[in-house]
């Protein structure tokens, strides 16, 4: 998993509240086995029209949000079913950072297992963030969780955020489930070769 320490991009503004993960990522298609090409489907509902046109009025298909890699949206983000592809759909997409004043307990976490972002902000700065966004298509931010804040390029937005040290720890080093485990891989084999010396199962 790819350490998240600091980083700068376009935003991409989504002035909903209660986006779902079903609007992030449509259940028809969740069917694919691996954890990439799902960016392909992010906001499908949105993005395109019924006959699978882009909808040109989206902001993810307008010129100005090329490339955009910090989403910023209303409150409740990530709402509904647990579906872990809703991450996996943002981050295939290039985000590497979603803002917004709150979130669903299960999508923020199931952000920080799969290496994306989750920086919650008061709504008032929130709102700030995506008037600016709306009115200044390729406006930037930056997001640094070593100094846990966030800033534009003239500092007229600045604020902090908190992120709970263990995760904060996984994420700035790049670790899932497994990755953690295999911090301790010494202290493992060191434990599988007493259980051998012993007549346990002997390691492989």
């Amino acid at each position: 998993m790819e350490p998240f320490v600091k980083h700068k991009g376009v935003v991409a503004p989504i002035d909903r509240v209660n986006v779902d993960t079903d609007q992030i990522i449509p259940k028809q298609f969740l069917k694919r086995i691996e954890r990439t090409g799902f960016g392909q489907f992010l906001f499908n509902d949105w993005r395109f029209n019924d006959d699978g046109s882009p909808n040109e009025d989206f902001v993810l298909n307008k010129p100005g949000y090329a490339g955009a890699s910090v989403l910023v949206a209303g409150r409740n983000f990530g709402s509904g079913s647990s579906r872990e592809h809703a991450p996996w759909a943002l981050q295939d997409f290039g985000f590497r950072c979603v803002i917004a004043p709150s979130f669903a307990d299960i999508f923020y976490s199931n952000c920080f297992q799969n290496g994306l972002l989750p920086v919650t902000l008061p709504e008032e700065t929130v709102n700030r963030i995506l008037e600016k966004a709306e009115t200044n298509p390729g406006y930037n931010l930056s997001v640094d969780l070593e100094g846990l804040r966030v800033w534009d390029d003239d500092e007229e937005i600045s604020a902090e955020f908190d992120v709970e040290a263990f995760r904060r720890h996984l994420l700035l080093n790049g670790l899932d489930d497994i990755g953690l485990t295999l911090e301790h891989e010494d202290a493992i084999a060191a434990y599988e070769n007493r259980r051998a010396a012993r007549g346990g199962v002997p390691s492989a």
